[in-house]
């Protein structure tokens, strides 16, 4: 074997690279300390008309692009809603890389496929899915509502008689698309890209959750196909819409019920937590995120479709040259894609290790340190937490929004900690995202010592 053919020294470097940075995760600066400017500088602008060896490449790499890098993996990273990821995630996601499987066909590469389908059955029961409900793995949550929501397009346009598949959605009847006011923008653009317009938008309460009155009234307006679009895990307060009671209007509407839960449709794994998503199972499709709570590698989004059928004449593709399954639905007929990593692996990966209880454990213990967080932030003068903590969100004001900017600043600089600097009901707030599978109450903790020393050095 040539030097050219071999992966055993370029894997050790990478591996020895990987360690390097993983070992400063818990502890390590959160923010970048390059701009993309200063990395592209250090690794080269220009394309060499021969490179230098694969391990030379990937030491450049390192020491080029890991200033630039943001250390998500923290356990006091409340950025965003973005989650570190667990060493067996890793490793799966790894041997994903090396196996090098397209996972599209079941009787191709069925070593992926078969874990996909049991990470795939276990996730339907933890969420308390319907047994019907067939899942799919996707690149993220905004895919995921892509796929739940273009099978709902159809299948509402099927009930009132007029066939997608065949003459398209032009000329069609109008399928009416209504969204709460503080749904994540995701929702929107999933909306758009298959054609539904704009969303009417439904009036919601204090916290971000959809009001039942005003989606009755909403679709009372107006007849007609239509889908109504739900929230598990508000992107600010972290609360959920009244699930049972919106998606039975919805239903007596004769309209389809999508769930976007990227972050929260966890809490039905959690006994501690599961009344917050009471009814869930009665929708008709979910969308969630397997990257964000149960801390695997990013490239893991999940699309659930109560109608199996409704599902497959949506996304599934076929073709003589490809080795369908006979009498039972490939991966690929559950997405858009043909050609894809077997992305779900690593879902199956930390499924396997953690078992259920360990699933309830890491969701509730997410929720616990938000707690902390909160409890925390409301003990520092002029501090504010604006919003009912339920589960793992928590958002803070320290007094005029000019001063709640400079906490943010301050505790960006810091570097011990990072929240998201938003807006919510009209103030500017810090928004801190629990998600990582490391933050416990120690860690959180260590957040609210961070915020307490960003409040002194602006006071």
């Amino acid at each position: 074997m040539s030097d050219r053919e071999s992966f055993g020294s370029v894997l050790d470097e990478a591996v020895a690279i990987a360690g390097r940075w993983l070992a400063g995760t818990r502890d390590g600066p959160i923010p970048p300390s390059a701009d993309i400017e200063q990395v592209k500088d250090a690794l080269g602008r220009t394309l060499p008309e021969r490179g230098p060896a694969p391990e030379d490449v990937l030491r450049r790499i390192a020491a080029g692009i890991e200033p630039g890098l943001m250390r998500i993996g923290s356990p006091r990273f409340h950025g965003w809603v973005m989650g570190g990821t667990q060493p067996v995630a890793l490793g799966a996601d790894w041997l994903v890389g090396a196996w090098d499987q397209n996972a599209g066909l079941r009787t191709v590469t069925p070593g992926v496929v078969a874990a996909e389908e049991l990470a795939a059955s276990w996730l339907v029961d933890l969420f308390g899915l319907p047994a019907t409900a067939e899942v799919g793995f996707v690149t993220g949550a905004t895919v995921a509502s892509l796929v739940g929501l273009v099978a709902a397009r159809d299948e509402v346009l099927r009930r009132a008689g007029w066939d997608a598949a065949e003459r398209g959605i032009a000329g069609g009847p109008r399928v009416r698309f209504l969204v709460g006011a503080e749904r994540h923008g995701s929702v929107d653009s999933a909306g758009l890209v298959i054609g539904l317009g704009r969303a009417r938008v439904v009036e919601a309460d204090e916290q971000g959750r959809m009001r039942p009155d005003a989606l009755r009234a909403a679709l009372a307006d107006d007849s007609g196909p239509a889908i109504v679009c739900l929230q598990a895990g508000n992107i600010h307060s972290g609360a959920f819409d009244p699930l049972d009671e919106l998606i039975g209007i919805a239903h007596d509407a004769g309209a389809w019920a999508h769930v976007d839960g990227a972050f929260g449709l966890w809490a039905a794994a959690a006994p501690g937590l599961r009344s917050l998503t009471a009814g869930l199972g009665k929708a008709d499709s979910w969308a969630t995120d397997a990257h964000k709570t149960l801390s695997t590698p990013y490239d893991c989004g999940i699309a659930a479709v109560a109608d199996a059928g409704a599902l497959h004449r949506a996304v599934a593709q076929h073709a003589a040259y490809l080795a369908s399954s006979a009498g039972v639905a490939d991966p690929a007929d559950r997405v858009l894609e043909l050609s894809r990593r077997a992305r779900g692996v690593p879902v199956y990966a930390a499924l396997a290790q953690l078992g259920r209880q360990g699933v309830a454990d890491l969701v509730q213990g997410l929720a616990d340190a938000a707690t902390v967080i909160a409890e925390g932030i409301r003990a520092i003068p002029g501090a504010e937490v604006l919003n009912d903590v339920v589960y793992t969100q928590v958002c803070a004001a320290f007094g005029s929004d000019d001063r709640t900017r400079a906490v943010g600043e301050a505790l960006l600089a810091e570097g011990t900690a990072l929240a998201s600097p938003s807006s919510w009901h009209g103030r500017a707030v810090l928004r801190f995202s629990v998600s990582n599978w490391l933050t416990d109450a120690e860690e959180a903790g260590r957040t609210v010592a961070a915020v307490r020393r960003a409040v002194d050095t602006t006071a």
